[in-house]
This record gives structure tokens, C-alpha cells and sequence, in this order.
């Protein structure tokens, strides 16, 4: 079967995106700079140095509630999400060296909104020998760069969860002064929420099925509106893809409605 140009054209873009950085047969892997390997007892995660960046990659392309998705950061090994329509649940595949510092590497279903918002849903991770410092976040962002303002609810394959945000662009993030559960207390959460409302943001768990509520205080950070609001996923391992699945996922565009 004959293509036009106009097809092959299309048809290499597909494909180079669905390729990614990954290396061709006797091409040299790519190259994963100390700076983004995890930390352990033999190595500490540092900064990525102040001007690295990656374009993220995005597919504008409705998934479930989600107007698209992207590789925020453009991990170098793309990342990849579906949605289930019948069981009402998405997976989402990541790979990406961390959520933090002064840049991103994370998959991410979004969409656009203004006003006040609430979202919450349940989360699984279906390794569940998974790397312990992998984790599903709840995120408002202001765009689709890898230093994005934004606020995050982290929940960690080990069970704890955190709201931590980036003030402004480029800006390191900073964790509020408490955490919840994770591998000194053996709890995971059933349920994990987050809310905007006006210029405060304030995170929500259920710990067994009881009704959401209120963790730790709220944080103020404004948006420019329209901002970008959504889940995502990272394997908090550079080059090596984990997945997260995320059902019963409620998005309202008002605030006192995590539930």
C-alpha cells in the first residue's frame, strides 16, 4: 500500500513520538546523568543542575474526564496512558527520575479549568514490589513545563502521603512540615483527594472508607486562570517504566466536593 507524502509525514511524526529517546538496534543507550538516579545508601539524589530542561511531550487527545495527557519533562522513556471505559478506571504507565527539585519527569492526564476544584480518587499500584519512592499525584499546575507552579498531593508506593508545592516557576519545591503514613506505620490510605478553593489548596484522605477529610493545613497559591488540573504517575526511576491504576476518580469543577 502506497502513502503520500503528506501520510509518511504524519505517519513518522506518530511514530518518532511513540519512539521516543529510546535507542535503535546498535545505537548507545541514552545516557542517564547521576544527578537523576534515586537515592540509596551509596548514592544521594541531588538538583538537576539550574538550566537543565526537557520539552515535555503531549497528546491532545480526551482520555475519560481528561482533555490529554503529556510526558511532563519528557522522561527518556515515554510514558503512556488508558482509560477503561467500562470499569471506569485509568492506568498509567511512567517512567521519570522525580517530582521535585526545580523540574518534573511524570505522566499526566489533565484538563484546563478556572474557578474552584475538587478531585479525588482511589489508587492502586499493581507491582506491589515496586520501587518504595514511586508515586501517584493529584496536581495543580499552572502549564505543561517541567518547572511548572504547581501544588501536589504525593501519595508513595509505600503509603505516605504529602502536600508539597512550587511557588513559582523554576522555584525548588517545599514540603509542608508533616507527613501521614508510609512505611514507619504500614497504612495506606483507601482514598486520596485535593481541593482548590480561591487561593487555598488543602488535601483530603479516607484511611478505611469513612468520609473524606481534612489532612494538615492548607497552602495559598494563586493561579492564573485557565490552569491545568489532573493525575499522574512517576516511577521515580529514570529510565524504567511502573504503572499506577486509578478508579472511582470524582472531578468537580466547585469546591466542598471531595467525596
Amino acid at each position: 500500500m502506497e502513502l503520500s507524502g503528506r501520510r509518511v509525514q504524519v505517519a513518522l511524526v506518530v511514530l518518532a513520538f511513540c519512539a521516543g529517546p529510546r535507542a535503535l538496534p546498535g545505537q548507545t543507550p541514552p545516557v542517564i546523568p547521576d544527578w537523576a538516579l534515586p537515592g540509596s545508601p551509596t548514592h544521594k539524589q541531588v538538583p538537576p543542575p539550574a538550566d537543565f530542561h526537557r520539552e515535555s511531550r503531549t497528546v491532545e487527545a480526551p482520555i475519560g474526564v481528561f482533555a490529554g495527557q503529556s510526558d511532563i519533562g519528557g522522561a527518556v522513556v515515554p510514558g503512556s496512558a488508558v482509560y477503561d471505559a467500562a470499569a471506569k478506571q485509568y492506568t498509567i504507565t511512567s517512567a521519570g527520575y522525580n517530582i521535585w527539585y526545580q523540574r518534573d519527569e511524570f505522566r499526566y492526564l489533565w484538563k484546563k479549568m478556572s474557578g474552584d476544584v475538587s478531585l479525588a480518587l482511589d489508587a492502586r499500584f499493581p507491582d506491589e514490589k515496586g520501587y518504595g519512592d514511586r508515586k501517584v499525584v493529584l496536581v495543580i499546575r499552572q502549564n505543561l513545563e517541567d518547572d511548572s507552579k504547581e501544588a501536589m498531593l504525593g501519595e508513595h508506593g509505600v503509603g505516605m502521603i504529602h502536600l508539597a508545592q512550587r511557588a513559582e516557576k523554576g522555584a525548588q519545591m517545599k514540603d509542608l512540615q508533616y507527613r501521614f503514613g508510609g512505611g514507619l506505620t504500614g497504612v495506606k490510605a483507601k482514598r486520596i483527594g485535593i481541593e482548590k478553593r480561591g487561593d487555598s489548596i488543602a488535601i483530603y484522605v479516607s484511611l478505611t472508607g469513612e468520609p473524606m477529610h481534612q489532612l494538615g493545613p492548607p497552602i495559598t497559591l494563586r493561579f492564573e486562570e485557565p490552569f491545568y488540573v489532573g493525575v499522574g504517575f512517576c516511577s521515580h526511576l529514570p529510565d524504567q517504566l511502573d504503572s499506577v491504576v486509578v478508579s472511582d476518580l470524582i472531578l468537580e469543577n466547585a469546591a466542598g466536593k471531595v467525596q
